[in-house]
Formats: C-alpha cells, structure tokens, sequence
C-alpha cells in the first residue's frame, strides 16, 4: 500500500457531503453519485472524463478492506483521490446498505449528451422509457454493456441513473458504455431513426415475434430496443413511435419475462444478428 490512509471523523464535512449523495436532490445540485463495492469502485478508479479529469473524486474504507484491496487503494491514491479509513458504521451510513462492502467511492456523474451518443453511430442502443425501479435500470444496463451495446439512454420519465440501487445493481457497467439521461422518448426515437438506427419496441402483446424477426434477417442493422415500465410495459402512444413491436416468445408455460430478462434476450438477439452479418 502506498501512503497510508487517514482515520475520518464520522462527524467530518466529507462524511456529511458523502451521506448526503443518497438523495437525488443533493446528487443532482452536487452531480457525484456515490460507487459501492470493490468491483464498482475499481471501474471507478481507471475511469476519466472527456476532458481526462479522473471520476473518482474520494474513497472511504475501513481498515480490513482497505488491506483486502490494497491495490485499488493505491490506485486512486494515484489517481489523485482522497483516501479515507472510517469505521463499519460509517460506511454503512454512507452506503445506505444493511451489509456494505467496506469500500465506497465519491464519482463525478458520467452520463453523455444524446447528441454525442448519436454522433459517434451507434449500432446497438437500449433506450429505458417510464422504467422506475433502480435495481431493473442497473440491471438492463449491465446486460447492455455485456451485450456489447454501444450506448443507453434513459427517458425524462425513468428512474435517476445514479440512484445507489442502481449503481450497486449495473456492477461496475456505469463506468463502461455511454448513457443519455433525461431525454424525452419522443425526442430519443425520432433522433434515433433520423441517423439511420431502426427502433424496436419490447412488448409481451407485440405483433413481431422475435424469432421471426431473427429468421427474417430484420436485426442485423443498427438497432435500438424501447423499454417500458416494469408493471404496465409500453404506452400505446410510445408503441406507435417505433418501427415494429417485438415481443419474445414464449415457448413454456411462464406469463411472462421480468424486464431485466427480456432486455437481456433482445440486446444477446441483436448483437449475434449483427456479430453474423459483419463475419465474412
């Protein structure tokens, strides 16, 4: 380890500012979101800006993971970040976990303007419209980024990118793919389609069976998927934006596929339709 950490007050300002990330408000007026776990403060600490500044702004450890993972320590000690020891309690306070991991981080929001995502001529996209579980958003964004999608964007009406379920659930993927936030569906689909990427709607009640569309050989192009909420899906008015409404099929005797799932299977459909047709 280098230069050894500091013990911190729970009583200290930075303790206070750090807490004070749990609330959407204090994140929004702040923009720093708070990283929770060794694998997301990792990706945290290789991360930098556009402009090269680092993401990660302050680390707080107790004492056994800071020798648990010595080696991220050192690394945002390099990386310019202040290094705090704080007690069990403390981090939990911070972390708002009933069983925290020992190591948190203060990051610098990250989400990108829609234009810039759009400029650079995405191939895969997954737009979250009306999502409002955390957990679901963080989740849908990891399948992404496994998927090799090149961007997400999450509508004016979705849940806070940086809320701490969120960050927990997405394992690190926030530091990894481009993401547009507050942008109005209508805007997001309609710039879409305008650079050429055709937008799929995600719905149990579609009229396109995802096999289908697979065996058409319709997915191979650039390509976003839409969304909806967890409880009542897509609007029929966000439905009619999109150039078909996909639904994947159901060979079993399930109701139905949870969000996460069915994002997961739409962005791995695309991504190997479009893996086939760039192979010679």
């Amino acid at each position: 380890m280098g230069s050894t950490p500091e013990p911190i007050s729970p009583r200290s300002p930075r303790v206070v500012a750090a807490r004070r990330l749990a609330k959407r408000s204090f994140r929004g007026k702040e923009r720093r979101f708070i990283a929770e776990g060794p694998q997301a403060v990792r990706e945290a600490v290789g991360h930098r800006g556009p402009d090269g500044t680092p993401t990660l702004i302050e680390l707080f450890a107790t004492v056994e993971a800071a020798e648990r993972y010595a080696d991220i320590v050192d690394a945002a000690q390099a990386a310019g970040a202040r290094v705090h020891l704080a007690a069990d309690d403390v981090l939990a306070d911070i972390s708002q976990t009933v069983t925290p991991q020992g190591i948190v981080g203060v990051c610098h929001f990250l989400d990108s303007p829609f234009a810039d995502i759009l400029a650079a001529g995405p191939r895969l996209v997954a737009v979250l419209a009306h999502v409002r579980d955390p957990g679901n958003a963080g989740t849908v964004l990891r399948c992404a980024d496994a998927a090799g999608a090149d961007a997400v964007v999450l509508t004016d009406a979705s849940v806070d990118l940086y809320n701490p379920k969120s960050v927990r659930a997405s394992v690190g993927s926030h530091f990894h793919l481009p993401v547009a936030v507050g942008v109005p569906v209508e805007q997001a689909v309609a710039e879409l389609r305008a650079a050429g990427v055709r937008v799929l709607a995600a719905d149990g009640a579609g009229d396109r069976d995802l096999d289908d569309e697979l065996d058409a050989g319709t997915m191979s192009g650039p390509t976003a998927w839409v969304f909806g909420n967890e409880a009542w899906g897509l609007p029929e008015e966000t439905r009619a934006l999109a150039d078909a409404v996909v639904r994947v099929p159901i060979h079993g005797k399930a109701e139905s596929l949870n969000l996460a799932t069915a994002a997961a299977v739409c962005l791995y459909a695309s991504a190997r339709a479009q893996r086939v047709r760039s192979t010679p």
